[in-house]
């Protein structure tokens, strides 16, 4: 196992002002490089940035302060509708780039990983709100875990019914941790499991020694208790020190009841290379097939990006391109994210888009729903969400390519050339249910050490000037989050004729971005409205001796870290 330094894309960020911290919701133009996840039929968003207004006339990127919800059976112009009167204390980070983990058991979320978009990061601390009290509280630091950091644009994902939560891969670096100083970014290749009834944490190996980031992992209830499922996004190959692709027909397993990893190649309509995408898995009724839905993303270096849908169906582990079906430019972006509500349903909030300043559809919020099964009267992968669609029926394209009909009955359950490990075939053909769980976590548990609350009285003059010099300071704070970093301007249009697509400009917020150099790629010059050039850093590289933790002492000066 290896920690793998790369050469990384670094912004020199712009002097900021002290702004008035302001609704996320008002003037809503875009958000981006959130976290998002569904309770109970309630979506919550967190974090990430937002833009307001008019792209043009106010080109920055405001971090995002609230913790957003909606009431998915109350929809308005065809979508849920966001508010934003949560609870969140300023000690509760802002960050982008992190994964919320849901609790649905005990009513809980988990806000995991993440980058700080300004100052220096705070020590690692999981962070949870409690959906029935409504108030957030860090989790109790166990020394058994001290070594935990919080890596960020890793893959996450929950076993059905709670209880484990996962994450795969990640960054490490001095956005999101303290004092790592101008120590490059770490790719990650390890597996990190929270258990959220016994708080407790387990770090263990990944498929091999490769760092891998900004791709994808989902859960399906296959096997004894469930497998994990990676795919796309960037690696860095152990010896080499340069980010790569992932490649896209090569599909990552991770059966949990083994705790073993097994690797599988795809076929079919392979999607290009790509890295920030979302996808969000869904299954037939009888468990025939399992079909991971994909959603856009940005490309690996230079270009506009994706604005696509293919679906990876299992266990044929063959790609079915959905959409679109006729050429055209679209509207690409990435950083943004899936949420499948019923197994029927797909809400995809915002995104960074490459080709265009328009605003994603302010109205409802850049909420935009994708039908999995294609069951509206349009026939179209695309309609209003539809809060009494609680059933999946396989789209024909599904069945066309592995047979059956709209309720499974799959005919082709393995992939082209077979398994490449037989127990896969084998895990396919078991279904897990997950027992029922006993909630281990009250509202009255968070009444002993409330986020934000003051404890004591004011003693003397001086204990209250103390305080409210506490306050300001943490007013201050708060505010300082509202950062400002130009966005992506549009260097060309869709119609414009014979003309050389835009560069993907570095994502705001960033910081640790490995992708200045890739194989066989020359070092893209990145220029962003505003922002003093960048530039990628290729040779140099540089490994470091991967821990069983899942993290690394930035000022150790030693490169081998004990295993």
């Amino acid at each position: 196992m290896r920690w793998t330094r790369v050469a990384a894309i670094v912004p020199l960020w712009i002097a900021l002002s002290v702004q008035q911290p302001r609704d996320p919701l008002d003037s809503f133009c875009r958000i981006f490089g959130h976290q998002a996840a569904v309770v109970d039929r309630r979506l919550y968003v967190d974090g990430g940035f937002v833009n307001h207004g008019s792209l043009p006339q106010d080109p920055k990127n405001y971090t995002n302060t609230a913790l957003l919800d909606a009431d998915l059976d109350v929809t308005n112009l065809g979508m849920p509708v966001l508010h934003s009167n949560l609870s969140k204390p300023s000690k509760v980070p802002d960050i982008n780039g992190a994964i919320l983990w849901s609790d649905p058991v005990n009513k809980i979320l988990y806000l995991y990983g993440g980058e700080y978009s300004e100052g220096e990061p705070d020590p690692f601390a999981l962070w949870a709100y409690n959906i029935v009290s409504s108030k957030w509280n860090s989790m109790p630091a166990d020394p058994e875990y001290r070594d935990i950091q919080r890596a960020s644009y890793g893959a996450g994902a929950v076993v059905e019914g709670g209880e484990f939560a996962y994450y795969y891969g990640g960054w490490l670096s001095n956005a999101s941790v303290p004092s790592w100083g101008s120590t490059e970014p770490l790719a990650l290749s390890s597996l990190l499991m929270y258990n959220m009834d016994q708080h407790t944490w387990t770090n263990s190996s990944g498929p091999d020694s490769i760092g891998r980031a900004e791709g994808a992992m989902v859960y399906l209830p296959a096997s004894d208790r469930g497998m994990l499922v990676y795919f796309g996004g960037l690696q860095v190959p152990e010896g080499t020190g340069k980010a790569t692709p992932q490649p896209m027909d090569e599909i990552l397993l991770y059966d949990i009841a083994n705790s073993k990893w097994y690797t599988q190649k795809a076929t079919g309509q392979v999607p290009e290379d790509r890295r920030r995408f979302c996808a969000g898995a869904t299954w037939a009724s009888d468990y025939s097939s399992y079909n991971i839905y994909l959603y856009g993303g940005s490309e690996i270096s230079e270009g506009v990006g994706f604005d696509d849908v293919y679906i990876l169906s299992l266990p044929s582990f063959k790609w079915i391109k959905w959409y679109p079906t006729e050429p055209g430019p679209g509207y690409p972006h990435h950083s943004l994210s899936c949420n499948v509500v019923d197994g029927a349903q797909m809400i995809i909030i915002g995104g960074v888009f490459t080709n265009t300043t328009m605003c994603d559809v302010p109205n409802v919020y850049a909420m935009h729903n994708m039908d999995l099964g294609k069951q509206n009267p349009d026939s179209s992968p695309w309609y209003q969400f539809r809060p009494n669609l609680t059933t999946y029926k396989v789209p024909p394209e599904i069945v066309s390519a592995i047979g059956g009909s709209e309720s499974g009955k799959a005919n082709v359950t393995s992939p082209k050339g077979g398994f490449g490990y037989r127990d896969l075939n084998t895990y396919f053909q078991r279904v897990y249910t997950p027992p029922p769980r006993t909630p281990s976590h009250t509202p009255e548990d968070d009444d002993s050490t409330p986020v934000g609350a003051i404890a004591g009285g004011t003693v003397g003059g001086v204990a209250g000037v103390c305080i409210i010099v506490g306050g300001l300071y943490l007013w201050l704070r708060r505010r300082r989050k509202q950062k400002e970093t130009p966005v992506e301007e549009a260097v060309s249009t869709p119609s414009a004729p014979e003309t050389k697509p835009p560069t993907m400009y570095e994502l705001p917020g960033q910081r640790e971005q490995p992708i200045g150099e890739l194989a066989n790629t020359a070092p893209v010059e990145l220029e962003s409205p505003g922002v003093t050039k960048h530039f990628s850093l290729p040779g140099d590289h540089h490994q470091y001796q991967h821990s069983p933790l899942h993290s690394r002492d930035p000022s150790s000066p030693s490169a081998e870290l004990p295993v």
